[in-house]
């Protein structure tokens, strides 16, 4: 319920408002979409629970991993995606920032990246779906001890996991080098013109968007926290001992993987600025209160982002 509450407010506001509609906010978008998918599963998950069976049978487990596959792979891409737009954005805020047609087509890529072993295993060309833990939740197969098995599980812990992982953790090292240096620089010229601080409206505006990337690096790390127990679990059904894995503790660490879905769009309620001024103008429900100053800082920003689309 807080997912499908949390991400469709994401989807409304973000699409709707004019201000928010920034190529840098295309990944937040994309984000909140792959979420929703996931969260899709949750009452499916509930019937499961009742009828202690998948729901459909075999279509239907497969129908549940497959939302599973998508949402996880997806998610994982863009975070990647909302790095190297932070980077390029922080780092380069003048001539480094995405335009909109770049942001379309980076976004296009991660579905383009979710989608071929998240359909392989349904087609039943390379992998397999199959029920996991109490048979009440579906996943791909990591359990038969056969060289085809474990060669998809390695490969789609690489591809899903282990890329991703490394693009978002070279892109955010980056970025900090980055605000270092600048910092460095900032403070060199401050002794030089014997004065305390040249904090200028480009600093105010970086800020703001620093106050973003600490939300993203968040949704990032929420990111590991969610699947690492999962990836874990799969790694040791197809290479580990098979035997340490109960129904129980192969199926926590799938339910875990899809809480980050329910805590995403409160991390960008509580982080976004010009996001948190919609919240207080449409939803007053909320309590939410955002400084005028920041959305002037904010605004620019986007404003910039815009003229580049």
């Amino acid at each position: 319920m807080l997912s499908l509450l949390g991400n469709g407010i994401v989807i409304w506001i973000f699409s709707t408002s004019k201000s928010l509609r920034t190529p840098s906010n295309i990944f937040i978008l994309n984000l909140a979409v792959f979420d929703l998918l996931m969260a899709t599963e949750m009452p499916m998950l509930i019937i499961n629970s009742f009828l202690e069976r998948t729901i459909g049978w075999e279509t239907g487990c497969d129908v549940y991993a497959l939302l599973g596959a998508i949402s996880g792979m997806g998610q994982a891409i863009t975070n990647a995606a909302i790095a190297f737009d932070r980077y390029r954005t922080i780092s380069y805020p003048i001539d480094g920032r995405l335009n909109g047609k770049q942001a379309m087509v980076l976004a296009l890529f991660t579905w383009f990246w979710a989608l071929p072993f998240s359909i392989l295993p349904m087609t039943g060309l390379w992998g397999r779906y199959v029920a996991e833990g109490f048979l009440t939740t579906c996943s791909f197969d990591y359990l038969t001890d056969d060289e085809d098995t474990k060669t998809f599980v390695i490969t789609i812990f690489f591809w899903a996991y282990v890329l991703p992982m490394l693009l978002i953790i070279y892109f955010y090292s980056q970025l900090l080098k980055s605000i270092r240096s600048h910092e460095k620089m900032l403070r060199d010229q401050a002794k030089k013109m014997n004065v305390k601080s040249l904090v200028s409206n480009q600093d105010k505006e970086r800020s703001v968007e620093m106050r973003i990337a600490k939300a993203a690096f968040t949704i990032f790390f929420l990111f590991v926290l969610a699947w690492t127990p999962y990836a874990v679990v799969a790694l040791t059904g197809a290479y580990g001992n098979r035997e340490a894995l109960t129904p129980l503790s192969t199926m926590l660490p799938a339910i875990f993987a899809k809480t980050v879905s329910c805590i995403d769009p409160w991390i960008y309620a509580i982080n976004h600025p010009r996001y948190r001024q919609e919240l207080e103008k449409r939803c007053k429900w909320m309590g939410i209160r955002e400084k005028i100053a920041e959305d002037t800082v904010s605004a620019q920003t986007e404003k910039v982002n815009a003229e580049e689309t």
